[in-house]
């Protein structure tokens, strides 16, 4: 489908249609190696990259980006007490309304995948469609094949505290959880597969099985791995959500 490059720029999140406009009049904007001086030049949006400034910029109708997130920063449009990963993310994909596809705490470090599309945020963070979700979390204490075999049964979690109701008030009932794999990588190296994605999720099983997680990392997310020279702090585009199924 073919588009005013003004209309383009502005569906990619680079500010208002006059702004927009303004970009491709001061000649910022190239397609296909050539300024184009004239907003309303339409192109195939369709497979289309312009570079305004020197920086590449594919089009999709709809962003889908995959972050290496670091500790420090909360998973929130509103954080209360460190930086937002948003603040990671160039401009025109704030502008655009991308947001996390489920949660990571501030500490816990890894891949993170990012989108405006709110349909496919639903998708990927219900149970129902099963998308595995690997971490690996550092443990206080030496695992054993007992803590092992109890996430795999399943375990019961917990009310955390930031989260248990005064005396009197009604008290939920406990949660019972269990992991999709869960292997011992080293000593105190845990790597467990979630379908699920449950408040402190990964913290509250390790406690119910007696230990504690020390430090939590993501490195995969259904078939999208974490790529090894993606520093933290860094972020790609992913090309189509048929990617996270590995399709």
């Amino acid at each position: 489908m073919k588009q005013k490059l003004s209309h383009i720029l502005f569906s990619q999140g680079f500010g208002t249609r006059r702004l927009c406009a303004g970009l491709v009049w001061n000649g910022e904007v190239m397609v296909n190696g050539e300024v184009v001086e004239e907003p309303d030049t339409e192109f195939e949006t369709e497979g289309l990259r312009f570079t305004i400034n020197g920086q590449e910029w594919p089009v999709y109708d709809k962003a889908l980006v995959l972050l290496n997130k670091p500790a420090g920063y909360e998973c929130s449009q509103k954080p209360k007490h460190h930086p937002s990963v948003m603040s990671l993310l160039p401009a025109p994909l704030r502008e655009r309304g991308v947001q996390p596809i489920g949660r990571l705490d501030e500490d816990t470090t890894g891949l993170l995948l990012l989108t405006d599309d709110g349909a496919l945020i639903h998708k990927l963070t219900s149970p129902k469609h099963h998308v595995p979700k690997v971490y690996e979390a550092r443990c206080k204490h030496p695992l054993t094949s007992a803590m092992v075999e109890q996430l795999l049964a399943g375990v019961e979690l917990k009310e955390p505290e930031d989260k248990l109701r005064p005396p009197g008030k009604f008290q939920r009932a406990p949660e019972m959880t269990q992991a999709d794999g869960a292997e011992i990588v080293d000593e105190t190296l845990l790597r467990l597969t979630l379908l699920e994605g449950k408040y402190h999720q990964v913290k509250r099983m390790v406690a119910a099985v007696g230990n504690r997680v020390e430090a939590l990392h993501r490195p995969q997310f259904g078939a999208l791995s974490l790529p090894a020279d993606l520093k933290p702090g860094e972020w790609r585009w992913v090309h189509s959500p048929a990617e996270v199924w590995g399709q």
